[in-house]
């Protein structure tokens, strides 16, 4: 993730001082030559200089008085948990597991491949009672290989192979062309023509395209963003995922008498 900076030095003031300062140096070069045409000339450029730089300092003043934009959000609401709906996205983990990971995701991220293997820790820890989902956010303005690598895996999704290439393609995210893109397709077993024919059709590009609506709608910002039952996964350890999960197996099971007595 890229972090941009904004300066937080003042804007420069124009002051009357420095003004009359520069009126005192038109002078001075007036008086060293002498020319009463040069002269005249000097004085008119004095006064468009002054003209301007009043203009400018009038300029700055209401700029200053101006109310300050709103703070743009940095992410998700860590108190709030979002709605994530799972769609066409490939999962794992038993359909009915009463955790959900929902992961956001760019195939050109390195910090997205190193969570694959924090990832996989849940669901170890957890084999019965969570499932992962991926949900591509290709950051297209510093990644530019992630949306034809997302592209990608849906096409692979479609012949049944997603999990082959989303590992091939982390494992090789520094050979992302669409020639090495094709030739991990051939290597997974796929029908390559029908791979490189959904790749280009309007399905394939609008499955990625709904996972980058929600992950917006969800104040996603960077990769890899993650979810756990909708809540914000802040500790990104085995210890965090716990943190939020194990509340959730206690709910679940709390309500399962309950439910059985209806």
């Amino acid at each position: 993730m890229v972090i941009r900076r904004r300066s937080s030095s003042p804007p420069l003031r124009v002051t009357l001082g420095a003004r009359l300062t520069l009126a005192a140096l038109l002078a001075l070069v007036a008086g060293c030559d002498g020319s009463q045409e040069t002269l005249r000339e000097l004085r008119d450029q004095q006064r468009e200089i002054l003209t301007k730089l009043t203009a400018l300092e009038q300029k700055v003043d209401r700029g200053g008085t101006r109310p300050a934009a709103p703070a743009r959000a940095s992410g998700p609401n860590p108190s709030r948990t979002y709605a994530l709906p799972i769609g066409a996205s490939p999962s794992r983990g038993p359909a009915d597991a009463p955790v959900t990971i929902v992961e956001f995701s760019d195939f050109q991220c390195p910090f997205c491949a190193r969570s694959e293997g924090l990832v996989a820790q849940a669901l170890q820890a957890y084999p019965t009672q969570a499932r992962v989902v991926y949900k591509h956010f290709p950051l297209v303005s510093i990644h530019p290989q992630a949306m034809p690598a997302a592209l990608a895996t849906v096409a692979a999704q479609r012949q049944g192979k997603f999990w082959e290439m989303h590992e091939l393609l982390f494992a090789n995210q520094r050979a992302l062309g669409p020639e090495q893109i094709e030739e991990y397709a051939r290597r997974i077993g796929l029908d390559v023509q029908r791979f490189k024919a959904d790749i280009a059709s309007d399905g394939v590009k609008a499955q990625v395209q709904e996972d980058i609506e929600l992950a917006r709608r969800s104040g996603v910002r960077g990769t890899p963003t993650v979810f756990v039952n909708g809540r914000l996964l802040q500790n990104r350890s085995l210890d965090g995922f716990k943190e939020l999960i194990e509340p959730q197996l206690t709910a679940a099971r709390s309500a399962t008498p309950a439910a059985a007595d209806h």
